[in-house]
């Protein structure tokens, strides 16, 4: 029973316009109307039916009033139900999609902001072969959280949504698609083992001036420095006063992470070398840099900066 649903929904796919039209992607918010919510009668509403007819035939054969009463009583409930799991769905709204990071091969977590004027109940979201279902209180929103498969590194837009509810009686079935203009950006995946990235020098550059125990310069003094810092012989020869500074090198070099130096290598190979190298420096709370074709990213750390590292790789043609 559930193929022959599918293939009638396939079938009116096809041949109805306007459910051809709400298949091209739309930009959000995307509310429901009466003009793209359809409703088909589940497997268990045929079965009802079928026995309501059994009943009436029943009925009208015996000329039994009760009988004939029943069965208009559950008639009627069943339309009522149809014109509920339409109302279930009618005015509806997504508001906006938010999307969470994810490496290729992994799934990528997408947040559904819905919100409605009215209460709603059992309302169920399709995506792939998983199933969500929620619930909305009037003048509020509801978060629905999903799982996107994917398969491959850059911008990856995003499928069609399939929403869809059955209460009360679960007779009928009212349900709409939902198509958002939306892109995720999927990082790439991380190449399992190869040699370590490369640290830069500890030149003159990348020292880091603090009071340690060997000079580096004198400076100008500033008001919190110590006397005994003060350079009073320097200072007697200039018109203001000049402090001693100490420097010594990083406890951690930075890494410098380039494109450049991978050149034996194919450009998904480079990718992949450069996204372990990140999680490396991620993971060991490295100062690192990042040089790729076209974007030169400057030293830093922290998730912030592992985002923008890795979204400027996932972004590489």
């Amino acid at each position: 029973m559930p193929d022959l649903l599918q293939r009638l929904q396939r079938w009116a796919e096809r041949r109805l316009p306007a459910l051809t039209r709400y298949r091209r992607p739309e930009s959000l918010p995307i509310e429901l109307h009466r003009r793209r919510i359809y409703i088909v009668p589940t497997g268990f509403g045929l079965g009802f039916s079928v026995l309501l007819l059994v009943m009436l035939v029943g009925a009208l054969n015996y000329a039994n009033n009760a009988a004939l009463l029943l069965t208009c009583l559950l008639g009627a409930a069943s339309a009522a139900s149809m014109l509920v799991a339409f109302r279930s769905l009618d005015g509806l709204r997504l508001g906006h999609i938010r999307a969470g990071h994810a490496v290729a091969g992994q799934s990528l977590e997408l947040t559904l902001a819905f919100d409605s004027r009215r209460p709603r109940n059992a309302i169920r979201v399709d995506l792939g072969d998983s199933t969500t279902a929620f619930a909305l209180d009037g003048h509020a929103s509801a978060l629905v959280k999903l799982a996107l498969p994917t398969a491959r590194r850059g911008w990856q837009p995003l499928p069609r949504l399939r929403v869809w509810s059955s209460w009360p009686l679960g007779l009928f079935r009212a349900w709409s698609w939902l198509h958002p203009e939306q892109s995720v950006l999927v990082w790439p995946r991380a190449e399992s083992a190869g040699p370590p990235p490369h640290a830069r020098a500890d030149d003159a550059r990348h020292m880091r001036l603090h009071r340690g125990d060997e000079l580096a310069a004198l400076r100008d003094y500033r008001a919190g420095d110590p006397q005994r810092h003060v350079a009073w012989k320097a200072s007697a020869r200039h018109e203001s006063l000049l402090v001693k500074d100490f420097e010594q090198p990083q406890s951690h070099p930075q890494w410098q992470l380039d494109w450049r130096q991978l050149g034996g290598l194919d450009n998904e190979a480079r990718i992949a070398r450069l996204a372990r190298w990140l999680n490396e420096a991620q993971a060991q709370r490295r100062h690192y840099s990042l040089w790729l074709p076209g974007n030169e990213i400057p030293g830093g750390s922290g998730p912030l900066h592992y985002a923008r590292c890795m979204n400027a790789l996932a972004q590489l043609p």
